[in-house]
């Protein structure tokens, strides 16, 4: 199960990663016609800053345990995605984008799970 852990979580780091340099490097209107319309209802600094926590997620989901420094961030790291993934959530369900709703209870229920193993039974502090 551990090694599984590990694979989500490289999972999640990669999208995050992806995600968050993409909305740093990219302007709003950029990001709006590439297809993240949900973007529009959000600040060019909000959206600049939901890209920074994505990234720090990214590399909390990672390094911690891979560096054995402070392993006890990786949980929560999987927290801070799965409190990203509820708020993106509960934003489409206001603009009623069902397939973006998929996809963010899918990463939510992965963070879960990254979260409940490493706080759990798999925890890398024991």
């Amino acid at each position: 199960m551990s090694l599984t852990l590990w694979i989500i979580a490289g999972l999640l780091a990669a999208v995050f990663l992806a995600s968050g340099v993409m909305k740093l490097v990219q302007t709003k209107q950029q990001l709006v016609a590439s297809g993240m319309a949900v973007l529009d209802d959000f600040s060019a600094g909000a959206i600049k800053g939901i890209g920074a926590l994505e990234i720090l997620a990214a590399v909390g989901l990672i390094l911690p345990a891979a560096l054995d420094i402070a392993p006890v961030l990786v949980p929560l790291a999987a927290v801070g995605v799965a409190l990203l993934m509820i708020g993106a959530t509960a934003v489409c369900l206001r603009r009623n984008e069902t397939r973006a709703i998929a996809v963010n209870l899918a990463l939510l229920a992965l963070a879960v799970l990254v979260a409940w193993g490493r706080f759990g039974p798999h925890s890398l502090t024991g």
